[in-house]
């Protein structure tokens, strides 16, 4: 069996896997029982604690990852890619997305974007299995597994990915978990001598032999898989922090890698 992510256990990992079935999940961090009507509001002489600090302390988050939100009173909470939105008293959040109503632009996906792009600058070169054209226009991080049927579909068609001018780097992503043999697979592709070549034979569904008990970067490879919100393989990511989910055909990933590309300002 998949060992238990650490991320698991903190609150507000908690907190969002109780909002993840729902558009809209709405948790209580504690329960506090509403003020009787006839009960007299208590002044308090003491000087507030700043909310965000209040807020860091409940979610046990670092104080940074705490900012005010375009609504009133309701602070974001950012943990790398996820995002909840948290009264200032640190007793009640919300998971979900938030939208401008006049644009309908999501405001949550925006800052999700931006934390995966900061995360995905973070990760070495040397930390994933590159497959590169002489000139690359693009470059796709792909988190994979080696059993997965669409990832081997992707890679078989790796050359006209490169063709097209689109770098693409592998992170390892065993979706079964620690000690399961995908990732036991995987940790023998990091371990060849060749691992372009290792990874290349397993995905055709050859025998892989060769030791497995090298140092490898695939602890660090899932756990981000799952920061990032990974919800199958490939997880295709672009170097501006937009997440393609699923298998894209080398001309529907060169389209839209370039539909994403910034628009020069008007005029």
């Amino acid at each position: 069996m998949p060992s238990a992510s650490p991320r698991s256990s903190s609150p507000i990992a908690r907190l969002l896997l109780v909002g993840a079935v729902a558009t809209f999940g709405f948790a209580s961090l504690a329960a506090a029982p509403a003020p009787k009507a006839d009960t007299p509001a208590k002044v308090d002489a003491q000087p507030k604690a700043d909310p965000r600090s209040v807020i860091a302390k409940h979610l046990e988050v670092d104080i940074a990852s705490v900012q005010p939100s375009v609504l009133p009173g309701i602070f974001e909470v950012a943990r790398g890619a996820e995002v909840l939105y948290v009264s200032s008293d640190g007793q009640y959040a919300l998971s979900g997305d938030l939208f401008v109503t006049a644009t309908g632009k999501n405001l949550s996906e925006q800052r999700r974007i931006e934390a995966r792009s900061i995360a995905l600058r973070g990760v070495s070169d040397a930390d994933a299995i590159i497959f590169e054209p002489k000139h690359a226009r693009y470059t796709v991080t792909v988190f994979t597994d080696v059993d997965c049927a669409y990832c081997r579909k992707l890679h078989s068609e790796i050359a006209e990915y490169n063709r097209l001018g689109i770098r693409i780097k592998y992170l390892s992503f065993p979706r079964t978990g620690p000690n399961t043999d995908a990732w036991h697979k995987a940790e023998v592709v990091w371990c060849a001598a060749d691992r372009r070549e290792a990874l290349t034979r397993a995905k055709l569904g050859g025998e892989l032999t060769g030791k497995s008990d090298c140092p490898t970067p695939i602890a660090r490879s899932y756990e981000l898989g799952q920061e990032l919100g990974i919800r199958g393989t490939p997880g295709i990511f672009t170097e501006g922090g937009e997440y393609l989910p699923g298998y894209y055909s080398p001309e529907r990933l060169i389209q839209r890698l370039k539909e994403l590309e910034p628009k020069p300002p008007a005029g």
